[in-house]
C-alpha cells in the first residue's frame, strides 16, 4: 500500500508539474509499452545510470479509473552521487534517486521527467546547480534516445 501511495503521489506531482511546460520534459514514442520501456533501460545505462527500480503503479490507478494498465516510475542515479548529496543536503533525500515516468496512452508510450526548476529555489549551492544542470542534461539525453529508438 505504501508503494502504492508514493507512486500516486508521483502522479500527482507529474501531473501538477505539466501545468509549467518548462518543468517538465516529454517524449512520445510511437513503440509499444514494453519496447519503449526497455529502450528507456538502456537509455539509462548508456548515460552511466544504475537502475535502482521499477515502480508499478497501474493497479491502484486502474482501480481509480484511469485507462491506462501500463504506467511505472523508474528510479535511477549514479551510487556515489546519491550517497554524497544525501549526507551533504539531506532536504535533497525525497528527490534522489531519479525517476523517469513511462506510461502508455493508447498505440503510444508516454516517458517524461521533472525538471530541477522547482528545487532551485531551495538549493542555491553553485555545486548542485550545476548538478541539477548535468542531471537535466543527462535526462534529456535519456528521453532524446528513447524518442530516437524507434
Amino acid at each position: 500500500m505504501k508503494l502504492l501511495r508514493s507512486g500516486l503521489v508521483m502522479l500527482l506531482l507529474v501531473a501538477s508539474w505539466s501545468s509549467g511546460a518548462q518543468d517538465l520534459y516529454m517524449v512520445r514514442s510511437q513503440m509499444a509499452f514494453p519496447e519503449t520501456m526497455i529502450a528507456l533501460q538502456k537509455a539509462i545505462r548508456e548515460q552511466g545510470y544504475v537502475l535502482s527500480r521499477v515502480q508499478r503503479v497501474d493497479i491502484g490507478l486502474k482501480k481509480s479509473g484511469f485507462k491506462t494498465d501500463r504506467y511505472r516510475v523508474v528510479f535511477f542515479g549514479k551510487p556515489e552521487q546519491i550517497e554524497q548529496y544525501s549526507k551533504r543536503y539531506r532536504d535533497l533525500v525525497p528527490y534522489l534517486p531519479l525517476k523517469i515516468a513511462i506510461f502508455a496512452e493508447g498505440d503510444e508510450t508516454l516517458v517524461l521527467a521533472s525538471s530541477f526548476q522547482h528545487l532551485r529555489p531551495y538549493f542555491t549551492q553553485p555545486e548542485l546547480e550545476r548538478q541539477f544542470d548535468a542531471w537535466e542534461t543527462d535526462i534529456q539525453r535519456i528521453l532524446e534516445q528513447v524518442r530516437l529508438s524507434e
